[in-house]
């Protein structure tokens, strides 16, 4: 699949490093910061047709692939992003704008001329998503824990501690207290509760790409290293790999790998025995997210 676009990309103006690419849906690609001013950057128009079969070959071809996922135009796993990291730079996200690390001391004091403060609340490769992309109809109580690439339905809530890695994020509306890794999907109606993870491939999980159903619950503190269907709840506190030993309702164990995809269940640890247990569900899930809360 191919897409045209035109950007505006932030340059270091020593390097002539290219930092960014900004491709905005609907409105002319125009910005400027406070580095702009001080000469530190400079930019330029980028119009760019990409093939998101193929892998990305420049930073503007990386930015604008991770900005139609948080668009929604590209849903997780749907873009080539093999080689992204290696074309990105890592970045001092700064409120005068984007730069080099090296050079945040200089910004300083080119913005203390002029009686500003510079603030930097990030090094890393990828920037915030808001700042980049603002989807309608979520709610994110703390921005610098979603990354650019990030996939938020409407519908969804991102609390405070709650993080969601680019290439990955909801489908429907979901509750989103926990972290949901790189390649992660996660289904309509589903919580991932406080401090709940889920193993991504840039987190352990290699090539597998872990999908959560609609109407599931991984409890507080839970984990998860296998896919899900629908209507599956995690007992909080258990974190189920794919080599963990369950204990099936007809007496037989076998590895939770043999378990992936499987829907209308629940997985607990005897609290007596310690066993992992799998136990029939209901087939109608928990009880569900709170609607009233995802009207966002």
């Amino acid at each position: 699949m191919k897409f045209s676009a035109t950007g505006h990309s932030y340059i270091d103006a020593d390097s002539g490093t290219a930092l960014d690419a900004w491709f905005p849906a609907s409105a002319d690609p125009v910005r400027s910061c406070l580095a702009r001013e001080a000469g530190l950057l400079r930019s330029e128009t980028v119009e760019l047709t990409i093939d998101l079969d193929d892998a990305p070959t420049s930073v503007a071809d990386a930015y604008l692939r991770l900005q139609l996922i948080s668009r929604r135009e590209v849903q997780p796993n749907g873009a080539n992003l093999d080689g992204l990291f290696g074309l990105l730079h890592t970045v001092a996200w700064t409120t005068a704008g984007p730069m080099l690390p090296a050079m945040v001391d200089q910004l300083r004091g080119e913005a203390a001329k002029t009686g500003h403060h510079v603030g930097v609340f990030g090094l890393d490769k990828m920037p915030r998503m808001t700042d980049y992309v603002v989807p309608e109809g979520v709610r994110i109580a703390n921005a610098n824990r979603v990354r650019l690439g990030a996939h938020l339905a409407e519908g969804t809530t991102v609390m405070h501690e709650g993080f969601v890695n680019f290439n990955a994020g909801t489908l429907g509306p979901a509750m989103v207290e926990g972290r949901i890794s790189a390649s992660v999907t996660v289904g309509a109606h589903s919580d991932i509760g406080g401090g709940a993870s889920i193993m991504g491939t840039l987190s352990g999980g290699g090539k597998e790409k872990i999908s959560v159903g609609e109407h599931c619950l991984i409890g507080a503190n839970g984990g998860l290293g296998i896919s899900l269907g629908n209507n599956v709840s995690i007992e909080a506190g258990l974190y189920l790999t794919a080599g963990t030993k369950v204990t099936l309702p007809d007496g037989g164990v076998v590895s939770a790998r043999e378990l992936s995809g499987i829907s209308d269940v629940l997985f607990i640890r005897n609290s007596t025995t310690g066993v992992v247990e799998l136990r029939p569900g209901s087939g109608q899930g928990w009880s569900g997210i709170n609607e009233a809360l995802h009207k966002n």
